[in-house]
């Protein structure tokens, strides 16, 4: 949950944003209970609800091309007939055909070539290697938002960045429940001991202020790992210098390690943080512009004043031409609550990182911060003149992530350990890498899911995790999607051969009168 003014940088740095939605159920059930800092007598989701009420996202402008136009088919989903079948055919695949599946190994050429995908991929980071089991998922997960994927009106987003928003209101809330912080604390290992079926952590390995210390466990301790972050070893630049692609493998990443070698049911973290595919997402950038000069240009391609406080890009915004497939997201100015009047913060990534760009003929990683601010003006349409001056007259931090796909990477069941292991009396899994059914990683809803599931059956809680919301069991909501994966597209009208219009139309002549009718003619199908 980033969001940081670093002193030693003299800048803002975020590494990513979160994108919400109104069925994140654990995310709003958790956030109902503790205090806004900003609202007086309101709860955090109280604002947020508040806020995203009075100041909605639309993105006005989703996709650009050719230096800052606008995409002539921006809006259509452009899916044949073949990759919609592809899509409707992995919907219906069961979870162990799609062991080590890549999504390009599910969809042919033309699926990829679609505005569909493009929207997809670049709202969610998903790259043509990455899991079709997780492409399955998501699809199932966010059905009811394949009408909005044009205009991004079914995000949410916080008034600040999310360590502002949602962080410090939770850290407040936890110290006022006496609650104790451990700094500059590394946890090295846990030892878990197994006895018969049964597996019980008895004591943690860390390093304290460079100092080994460890704590003994006894069963009425219960212990809740994070296991693997896909920011651990992150590297900064700046203006001047690249960030340093060189990194360790990482405290989060070595801890799973060790609790793996121990049993196979803590699962298999080498499937997520090694061989990673070198065209993959490994950079963002944080740009603060510190005048107005660049403001005309969002204007005219987003068609928002990004200084009027409201939401500007209301997501991402892609560049379709850019050889890095590079996108940027301006939030609510100020982003910070120590933002100046005059400061305006830009976050920029790229999914295809190891490709030379348009401007700056250098793959993302080997650019410094003014060449890839420069990159980013370019395609906003910025005379070529006046590119260098406004560049280095920002301050642009790059972030290096060399595991910030790990969530994607193919996976097969058993690869991320259970939120609880079988037999685990008082050891679980949270966030991401831990494995809970039907809901979708890289998501601020899977981390607090996940934990939610991990206390409730260690402590024997008598309250149900509420259920990840039934997107792809409610027909109204396939109904609608339907209509939108067709771009609009009536059943009688579809590019169908005569054979299955035949079907429909007998099909049709079956519902007449009934209430599939209603809802057919509801859901504008027929």
């Amino acid at each position: 949950m980033d969001g940081i003014y670093s002193v030693q940088r003299n800048s803002y740095i975020i590494r990513g944003g979160r994108e919400m939605e109104p069925h994140f159920e654990t995310l709003w059930d958790l956030f109902r209970s503790i205090p806004s800092l900003e609202v007086p007598g309101a709860s955090v989701l109280d604002e947020f609800y508040r806020l995203n009420r009075k100041d909605p996202c639309y993105a006005k402008t989703r996709v650009i091309q050719n230096r800052g136009e606008a995409l002539p088919t921006d809006g259509q989903l452009l899916l044949t007939p073949k990759a919609v079948k592809e899509i409707v055919d992995l919907v219906l695949t069961p979870e162990e055909k799609l062991q080590d599946v890549k999504i390009n190994e599910v969809f042919d050429k033309e699926f990829f070539q679609s505005n569909f995908w493009l929207y997809w991929c670049t709202m969610f980071a998903f790259e043509p290697w990455a899991s079709a089991m997780e492409m399955r998922r998501y699809l199932m997960r966010f059905i009811q938002h394949v009408g909005t994927l044009k205009n991004l009106s079914s995000l949410r987003f916080t008034k600040f960045n999310q360590y502002e928003s949602l962080i410090l209101p939770m850290v407040k809330f936890l110290k006022d429940h006496e609650v104790q912080f451990h700094q500059e604390t590394t946890v090295d290992n846990l030892i878990v001991n197994r006895s018969g079926n049964d597996k019980l952590a008895t004591k943690i390995e860390m390093t304290v202020a460079s100092e080994p210390q460890s704590i003994e466990l006894t069963p009425n301790d219960l212990v809740f790992v994070t296991n693997g972050s896909i920011t651990e070893s992150t590297t900064y630049g700046d203006n001047d210098h690249p960030a340093p692609i060189d990194h360790p493998l990482g405290a989060s990443w070595q801890l799973w390690k060790n609790l793996a070698a121990q049993d196979s049911d803590f699962g298999h973290p080498e499937k997520f943080c090694e061989q990673i595919p070198n065209a993959n997402w490994t950079m963002s950038a944080t740009i603060t512009f510190k005048n107005n000069d660049i403001v005309p240009f969002i204007e005219k391609v987003n068609k928002k004043d990004p200084h009027s406080g409201s939401i500007v890009t209301s997501g991402p915004t892609t560049i379709k031409n850019s050889n890095w497939l590079l996108g940027y997201s301006i939030s609510r100015q100020p982003h910070f609550h120590q933002q100046k009047p005059n400061e305006l913060i830009v976050w920029l990534y790229g999914l295809f990182s190891d490709k030379a760009g348009n401007y700056v003929k250098k793959p993302m990683p080997e650019c410094t911060g003014i060449e890839l601010c420069e990159e980013w003006l370019y395609h906003m349409g910025v005379p070529e003149n006046d590119i260098p001056a406004m560049a280095k007259a920002a301050t642009t931090i790059p972030a290096h992530m060399p595991y910030i796909t790990s969530y994607f990477m193919p996976r097969a069941l058993g690869d991320r350990p259970l939120v609880v292991p079988k037999h685990s009396k008082n050891l679980a899994f949270i966030g991401n890498f831990a494995e809970t059914p039907r809901d979708t990683v890289f998501t601020t809803e899977y981390s607090v899911r996940t934990a939610m599931e991990a206390v409730y059956t260690l402590l024997d809680i008598d309250r149900g995790v509420p259920e990840v919301f039934a997107s792809a069991f409610d027909v109204r909501l396939m109904m609608n999607a339907m209509y939108y994966l067709n771009d609009q597209k009536k059943l009688t009208e579809l590019d169908l051969p005569l054979s299955q219009k035949l079907l429909v139309k007998e099909g049709l002549k079956k519902v007449k009168g009934t209430y599939i009718e209603e809802l057919l003619k509801e859901y504008r199908l027929i």
